[in-house]
Parts: C-alpha cells; structure tokens; sequence
C-alpha cells in the first residue's frame, strides 16, 4: 500500500495541466491486441485508433482478464474480478458485488459528472445497474451483448440486433435508430457537448458492443473486407472494427472542435483477447479470448493528455487493477482512506509524464483465471483451468484450458513456464529446467486462490424467474 502512496503523490506533484481533466474511455468487446493495423495486421485498416496511438503513452505489456464481465469489474474498482465476486459472464456470476465501490462513484463525490453508454454487464437486476453505481448518465444494451438472454438475471432487451436496437436511457427503453456503435457514440458525442456547455468536468464511459458475436457489421463496411478474409464472419469482425475506428475518429475530432481535447484524458482498451482475428494476426502470441495465455489478456492500453503526458511505449507489466489509480492520480483525486484496502492496482501515472521516466516500481506477480466452472460446480473444479501466473520475467500457465475433461482436471495442475523475456510467443516449456521459479509461483497461486473464496459471493445466487430487462420492456413497452 505505500507503493500506491507513493506513486499516487509522485505523479501528482509531477503532472502540469488542468487540475480535473475530463475523461473519455473507450472500451471494445474482443477486439485483440493485433486487431489494429499498428500493431502488424496485414488486413485491418484503423488509421484512426493508429493515430491515438501514436499520440498516446502505450503500455506494451498490459493485461486485463480472458473475459469481458471480469475484466470490467477489475477496471471499476481497482482490484481482481474474483474479489469482486465476478467468475463468469452468465448466471449471476457476472455481478459486480454490491460491496465494491466503483471509480465513478469516487469521481462524482469529487466533482465529476458520469456517463455510460453501451455495455454495462456487471449485473442487470435493479440494485447492480450504472446509475446505481455511479453514473449520472445511463445509455445501455442489457447482458453481455446486444439480444444475449440467458437464464436469470442476464439478458438483453427481447428482439434485439444490432440494428435499431432498444436501449435503456436513464430506465426508460428508447428505440433508436442506426447502428449500435453508431449510436453510442452519437449519444456519447451529445452528452460531451452538453456537459462542456455547462463547464462541469466529465467521465464519460463508451463501451461499444462491437466487434462481439453475432458478428454482423454493415454491409458497407463488411464489403471492406469480402474475400480478403479466411471466411465471411471474419470480414463481419473486422468490418465492425472499422466502424468503431471511424466512430473514433469522429468522437477526438468533438472534442477538438469543443476546444477540451488538451483538457480532456482519453484513455483507448479491450477487454481480453481477440475472438476471432487470431486467424489473421494474433501480435505472435498463443491463445485468444477464453485462455489464459498471453493472446488471451494482453490488451492495447493507450493513455492520451496532449501537453501532460509523453507520446512513448512503456514494456512494464500492467494490468486492469491499475486503471483506477491511475485515473485518480491523473484526475488529482484523492483515493479515500476506506478504499485502499480495496484497491490492489498501482498508478501508472509516474510512466506517462512528459521528460525521462525514473519510477520506483516494486516487483509484482499478477494472477489470471477464466473462471467459467459449471453452474452450481464448486469452484474447486475449476481450480486450475485457465489460470496463470504472471511476472515480469516468467509466465506460469496451466495446460488445463476451458474445455479440459473432469479425468483431466482431477489429476490436478500441470503447469508450463514461459520465460516470456525471451519467448513472449510462449513455444517452449522450460518448467523442467527452473523448478524452484515453479515452485514459488504455483505456492503464489495456492495462496492467492485460499484468499479469494470468501469473495466469490455469487457462486450460489439464484436469479429471478424472468430477466430484468424484459420485464422492464414488456412493462414500458407493452409488448
């Protein structure tokens, strides 16, 4: 905790510039670290998102979970999605527990107005949705993605597509118009407008949908991609991706055109590994969306504050914990006394001011899991399926990937180690020739994994009979 300290006063005392700088985060749905042509894709085009990129502090090494719900639930609040009681995307398991605090309710309590626009999925039921949690603003899709319906508390809106499709406006449903990434971030764009007009600082939360399945693009921008793709719903993926490079493109230009893009922190992410790009361009990488290899968390990471902070890469290790503290330490807002106990991230803060970077940064080991166990499973089923252990030299993965057999699985951990320093491609397996690194990193995970049980709150949750958002809709809608 006094590492936190630490570099939460450093980076403020270091950092010139507004003293509460808007925020705009822009979060894509399986869009991959190679999912960008800055990044070597021979295929995609985002010479929009290149272009932030290139003007943004970029964290080479930066890791969320292998799913989307854990991976919001860590960025929200600081600290890993289990401890948030989050341990899959479906069945109440994608709750974020009621006993978190989130970032943006820290943001309003200093001043800040909130918005959300997108995907929430962090619990659909009265008591778990954005406004209230923090948002001032609440413009979203229900469940894990646009017409989602799972049994319980997770699902969307009955009828849903991506076209014109119904979204929940401050509890009320609106019908809108256009594509759903379009629409968010028209909404999003208006929104911004309006809170720069009344000179209030803003956190404004644009969490596209796209590019999850169904993958279904418009037609315009699938033609893009037609036969320059192993199959069709490849061309989709990228096609969608595209119109969010171009929406992207759009909502910068906004904010220049309102005269707050040197006021304003725009902060570029996805929310685990590609789901299908892979079979193009997966950066070198083993593993995709659902895995606890490298291809399955690294995540782009793009922090730009034109003025403030340096247009430079950065190779340390980070991860989702670290986003909360670090938009607090940019923002300049004191992180409560009641929450460092919750707060397990550090700020990167220190990393991205303008000048030559010497940063005291304490060694870390970083713990992934897909989670995902059977409903009603114990959790010691899935214990070590899909779990990892990350520091900055080794990566220790279990070779029991989701899908793994119970035989498999009863026979306990196997693990491999990747000495990713010198094959972040994760191809060779040295576990046999550093078993004490083995050793010390499993002891890490037996003692990490004893200490999040208590926190897995929603392993036994019974949700309702009906989803939510289609008792809402049916009772606003009449249909």
């Amino acid at each position: 905790m006094r590492c936190i300290t630490w570099l939460f006063l450093s980076c403020v005392c270091l950092l010139a510039g507004p003293a509460q700088p808007n925020v705009l985060f822009i979060l894509t749905d399986d869009q991959g670290y190679g999912d960008l042509s800055a990044h070597g894709n021979p295929v995609l085009k985002t010479p929009n998102l290149d272009r932030l990129r290139a003007e943004s502090c970029r964290f080479s090494d930066y890791h969320v979970s292998p799913t989307c719900a854990p991976t919001r639930s860590a960025l929200l609040t600081g600290r890993h999605e289990f401890k948030n009681g989050v341990t899959h995307t479906i069945f109440e398991r994608e709750r974020l527990t009621l006993a978190a605090t989130t970032l943006p309710q820290i943001l309003q309590k200093a001043g800040y107005r909130t918005a959300i626009f997108g995907k929430w999925h962090l619990g659909d039921e009265a008591e778990y949705q954005p406004g209230r949690r923090g948002f001032d603003e609440v413009f979203i899709h229900g469940a894990g993605g646009i017409g989602q319906t799972y049994a319980g508390s997770c699902g969307d809106a009955p009828g849903n597509t991506y076209f014109n499709p119904a979204i929940l406006h401050n509890g009320k449903f609106e019908k809108t118009q256009g594509f759903c990434t379009d629409v968010f971030f028209e909404r999003a764009a208006k929104w911004i407008e309006q809170e720069v007009a009344a000179k209030r600082p803003f956190y404004c939360h644009v969490a596209t949908n796209a590019p999850h399945a169904p993958y279904t693009a418009k037609p315009e921008d699938a033609a893009r991609y037609a036969g320059k793709t192993p199959n069709a719903q490849l061309a989709h993926f990228y096609g969608m991706i595209h119109n969010i490079d171009e929406n992207v493109g759009r909502l910068l230009a906004k904010l220049e055109q309102l005269g707050v893009a040197k006021d304003t922190l725009v902060v570029f992410m996805n929310d685990n590994g590609t789901a299908a790009g892979q079979a193009v361009h997966n950066a070198g990488m083993r593993g995709a969306k659902g895995t606890a290899f490298l291809g399955g968390t690294r995540a782009n990471a793009f922090w730009r504050w034109p003025g403030t902070l340096e247009a430079r890469d950065v190779d340390t290790l980070a991860s989702s914990i670290d986003f909360t503290p670090t938009v607090l330490a940019l923002t300049g807002t004191p992180l409560p006394e009641s929450l460092r106990s919750q707060v397990e991230g550090q700020s990167l803060a220190p990393f991205m001011r303008i000048g030559p970077v010497s940063v005291l940064w304490p060694s870390r080991t970083l713990v992934t899991h897909v989670g995902r166990w059977n409903r009603g499973a114990s959790p010691e089923t899935g214990k070590y399926v899909g779990c990892s252990v990350r520091t900055d030299q080794w990566h220790l993965v279990s070779s029991l990937q989701p899908g793994a057999k119970p035989a498999a699985v009863a026979q306990g951990p196997r693990w491999l180690l990747f000495d990713v320093k010198k094959d972040y491609a994760e191809q060779t397996n040295v576990a046999a020739d550093h078993p004490a690194v083995v050793k010390a990193l499993s002891e890490h995970f037996e003692r990490w994994w004893a200490d999040v049980q208590p926190s897995l709150v929603n392993e036994k949750a019974v949700g309702p009979a009906e989803n939510p958002f289609k008792v809402m809709y049916r009772e606003q809608m009449g249909k």
